[in-house]
This record gives C-alpha cells, structure tokens and sequence, in this order.
C-alpha cells in the first residue's frame, strides 16, 4: 500500500505556517538573536507535525501499532465498548512521537463512540475511562472483533477522527491524528496473542504489535 499523505501532516499546517511567520517578523523587525526562540518553537511545531510513510506488514493476522510511542499496557480486561474479555495493549504518545493515528488491520468500521472527559496523564492507566476519547469498532476480513480508541492527554486538547460507522479501512491507512501528546487503546479479541511487552518502542504500521487466533 502506497502511503498517500505528505512527509508533513495536514493539521499542522496552519500551525507551521505561523509559528514560521512569527520567527520571521521577529528576525526581521527585530533582531536574529531575538528571533531564535522562536525558531526553535518553529522546529519543534514541523517535527510534531511530521507524518511519514511507513512500511505495511501483511501477516494475515497481524495488529499493527496504530501509533508511535511506547508500550504502557498489555493485559487481560473487559473491553468496555463490547463488552467481552479482550487483550488490551495501550500505545503512549509523547510530544516527540509522529501523532497521525493508522488502522490497526484491515476491515470494516461498525461503531464509533466518542466521549468528551478530563485531561489527566495519558501515560496513566485511568486515561482510558476518564479522558476524552474516540473508539472504532473494527470488524476484520474474517470477522474477529478490533476496537481502537483515541485518548487525550495532559495537554492534547484535540482528537481528530475522519471516518465513521461504514468505512473500510486497510492495515496501515491513516483515520485520525490527535494533537500534543495522547495515547491509543486496543482491545483484542481473547486467544490474540501479543509480540510487544510494557517499555517497547513502537512505530505506526511498522510494529506488529499482536496476532489474531
């Protein structure tokens, strides 16, 4: 699958366009000295934005990661959106990990939910019922159930997601971004077996994070 999105996403670009022109006014109107901070707030605002195209691992029963970061949960609980036991691996964001949010497998989206909620540390396991948050439910190709949920973080005041009840999505296609820091919750169905462990850096698509049975 050819990854169809620029090397910088597209929700950043009014971000980038003015932190640029601020840089710009200043080093003009004022001086290059004064002009560095806002520069360097410049750098950081493109490197947070970035979105490159990753390689897509086709293992029939693969999960990919949905997310750059860093493992902070995997074990058994109940799924709360279908209600059954699953296997939950949880995906930490920083403020220096790629932000755009990709599908996990290849399948059809049944549900959406989307619950506003606090902002604690998405690093904290009470994120994934306290925060705001957005979850697809994904049926796969051979009917195994995958739900995907967005979260707030700290300072992330944004979850962004573009498809609803009725999409298709392909392993590796990207469907949300959320800005300034957050996490990503999967639920997998029981007898799914994981291939991270808690501490293990991750990248979107890249990472084979769990097996399907």
């Amino acid at each position: 699958m050819t990854y169809p999105h620029p090397i910088l996403a597209k929700e950043g670009w009014p971000f980038i366009g003015i932190s640029v022109a601020l840089a710009l006014a200043v080093a003009v109107f004022g001086s290059i000295a004064w002009s560095i901070p806002f520069w360097l707030i410049a750098v950081f605002v493109v490197q947070f934005f970035r979105d490159p195209g990753r390689p897509v691992p086709q293992g029939a029963k693969d999960v990919l990661s949905p997310a750059d970061g860093r493992i902070v949960v995997v074990e058994p609980v109940d799924d709360p959106y279908l209600k059954r036991p699953a296997l939950k691996i949880s995906v930490f964001m920083n403020v220096f990990n790629v932000h755009s949010n990709r599908s996990p497998v290849d399948g059809d989206v049944q549900q959406r939910w989307y619950n506003p909620g606090a902002f604690v540390n998405a690093a904290l396991d009470k994120a994934s019922t306290e925060n705001e948050r957005n979850a697809l439910w994904i049926k796969t190709r051979d009917g195994q159930d995958v739900t995907c949920v967005q979260v707030a973080g700290l300072i992330a005041r944004r979850i962004l997601c573009y498809v609803d009840a009725g999409a298709k999505l392909a392993r590796g296609e990207r469907y949300g971004f959320i800005r300034f820091g957050s996490r990503v919750d999967l639920y997998l169905p029981p007898g799914s077996r994981a291939m991270v462990t808690v501490g293990d850096k991750v990248s979107a698509t890249a990472t084979v994070l769990a097996e399907l049975p």
